[in-house]
């Protein structure tokens, strides 16, 4: 595995380098030679953050966020994040192709709620590839975030999953 090394707001010595791809270098055993693993190191009054995103081959992207007062200290915070997501991981494949387990999707509710306006601060671009709602939940979970944006293998549209509080899951799909 490749480690790319970046600081968005400091100056990263040779020892947090060494560290970090000492420390993502246990992984190399699971992973491909091509695949590679993004560090990047930033500090915000007396936080030191440390992100890594690992995006494999298949679509799936890790990615763990450490925040301590510690650079090294984040470091094993992010680590030990993406190894829960990789043991994660594993067991959900391997769970897909040993169960006839399915994924629930239900009616998207209407909006009740009322929002005031607010401004846009941040704007992300992400590529995407045809998959499976099923998939785009397993996803979803890996990130641990609670939406997903994909692109549907089946309708070749944009959709998205997204964890509702009773615990199932919702697709939107869009119609003209």
């Amino acid at each position: 595995m490749k480690v790319i090394v970046t600081g968005r707001n400091l100056v990263i010595t040779d020892a947090i380098r060494e560290q970090v791809e000492k420390k993502l270098g246990k992984f190399d055993k699971m992973f491909r030679s091509d695949i590679e693993a993004h560090a990047t190191f930033s500090t915000q009054k007396n936080n030191h953050i440390v992100e890594v995103t690992i995006p494999l081959k298949n679509g799936t992207l890790l990615r763990a966020e450490g925040i301590t007062e510690d650079m090294y200290m984040s470091i094993d915070d992010a680590i030990d994040k993406i190894s829960r997501q990789m043991r994660k991981h594993k067991t959900r494949i391997e769970r897909r192709f040993h169960a006839a387990d399915s994924i629930r999707f239900e009616e998207i509710p209407e909006p009740t709620e009322t929002y005031t306006e607010q401004s846009i601060v941040k704007t992300k671009r992400f590529g995407v590839k045809p998959m499976m709602p099923e998939e785009a939940v397993l996803q979803m979970e890996l990130l641990g975030h609670d939406f997903f944006v994909f692109l549907n293998g089946d309708t070749e549209e944009i959709n998205v999953v997204y964890k509702r509080k009773d615990g199932d899951f919702g697709i939107i799909e869009p119609y003209l």
